[in-house]
């Protein structure tokens, strides 16, 4: 299945619903929300810094993945960004592909 690292910036209406509900409570918000959607949560972290949650999920395509994220930021409290991980035989599978790519000014 694959993988998306989720990073993840509370607003402060997030950051008071964090305080209501607690960090293992929202943890456990996200879940839920990843396993209706066919996926398993795999980490998941609070961070200092630019982003306050750092997660990896497994979900089931980029639907999924587009269904999470665009949930959790529709609701004002969170803004998120979603990156699709990519295996290393992933990435050995792409250098075999040839293209035809010219780059520019060349």
């Amino acid at each position: 299945m694959p993988k998306y690292l989720i990073q993840a910036t509370y607003t402060t209406d997030g950051i008071q619903g964090l305080v209501r509900d607690s960090a293992s409570g929202r943890k456990a918000d996200v879940q839920a929300a990843v396993k209706a959607v066919g996926g398993k949560l795999e980490c998941f972290y609070y961070a200092f810094g630019a982003d306050d949650v750092i997660a990896i999920m497994d979900l089931p395509n980029n639907i999924a993945a587009a269904a999470v994220a665009l949930s959790s930021s529709g609701t004002g409290a969170v803004k998120v960004r979603t990156t699709p991980l990519l295996t290393v035989e992933d990435v050995d599978q792409a250098l075999e592909v040839k293209t035809q790519y010219r780059a520019p000014g060349s």
